[in-house]
């Protein structure tokens, strides 16, 4: 099959290319110019510069390919960039759309968020839902995938654990740490992706992706320590009223680490039911426990 990829220089996109490339696809990614330095995979990777926030950068793009898989996400915006939700996950997944099915993609792929829904109460998850509702009311065959936090070697999440705990003595965390995560592995996410392809009785569903396990904040650092030889991490939990408008004040500089939209997104838990992508795709989750420490071999 012939697969066009969106967001192939990420942290999720690379895994997918490489998984789609090992199941023997035709891959064709979309990079905008410069960044192919950033692909993960360039053998068997056909590489089409455009940007999916310009919709002319994508006449004929997706040409002669089967499906599309849409990976676009952003974790925070930078209004003053053109960083925006709006932009990245309204406005590109739109365009996107609208390219497969004027040059005759049929199939759709795409990548949402656990906590995505009509009563989503941040702009990230607001803006997660709008781009739902584009691939669903769109003529394509399509599958949506909604991972809780992802992990895995290189990730940002572990990645910022580890570096955290590494050069503080003291590690600070938002609140009581008792709010709970469910990290997916970023390979069995791609693994799911790559997979979906020939399974037709994936279209028209939505997956929620999680671990085999849920753990609060304070377990998971704990988790990274022991895998990066620390064992356990001495916390200092800061009081909401504290940091908040700490953060407020702060969250606009474009090197302050955290916004409050992510603070509150973090003390929301991100944990889920994988029961029914666990049975469609035959899979075990793996659980943050079993895998962080592949993370750091």
């Amino acid at each position: 099959m012939k697969v066009f990829v969106t967001g192939g220089t990420g942290f999720v996109g690379s895994e997918v290319l490489r998984q789609l490339v090992a199941a023997g696809h035709e891959v064709r990614t979309l990079v905008r110019p410069g960044s192919e330095g950033k692909l993960a995979v360039l053998d068997h990777v056909e590489v089409r510069h455009g940007d999916a926030t310009e919709p002319a950068t994508l006449a004929g793009a997706l040409a002669g390919c089967d499906a599309v898989i849409h990976l676009i996400g952003i974790i925070r915006e930078f209004p003053a960039k053109g960083i925006t939700f709006e932009r990245l996950h309204v406005e590109a997944p739109r365009n996107v759309l609208a390219a497969a099915e004027a040059q005759g993609v049929r199939r759709c792929l795409h990548m949402s968020s656990n906590g995505s829904g009509p009563g989503g109460t941040t702009g990230y998850h607001r803006t997660k839902w709008q781009a739902e509702g584009a691939v669903r009311e769109s003529g394509l065959d399509w599958t949506v995938f909604r991972p809780s936090l992802i992990f895995g070697p290189g990730g940002e999440f572990v990645t910022m654990l580890a570096d955290l705990i590494r050069k503080s003595p003291v590690v600070p965390v938002i609140g009581d740490g008792h709010y709970r995560l469910q990290p997916v592995a970023v390979a069995q996410v791609a693994e799911s992706f790559a997979r979906a392809l020939a399974m037709p009785e994936t279209i028209g569903q939505t997956y929620h992706l999680g671990g085999g396990a849920s753990y609060n904040y304070d377990e998971i650092l704990d988790l990274t320590g022991q895998a990066i030889g620390h064992g356990h991490v001495t916390k200092a939990h800061q009081p909401l009223f504290v940091v908040r408008p700490m953060i407020k004040l702060m969250e606009h500089a474009p090197h302050f680490p955290i916004t409050l939209e992510q603070v509150e997104m973090l003390l929301g838990g991100n944990v889920c039911d994988t029961t029914a992508w666990a049975t469609a795709f035959g899979i075990k989750p793996v659980s943050y426990a079993e895998g962080v420490g592949g993370c750091f071999s």
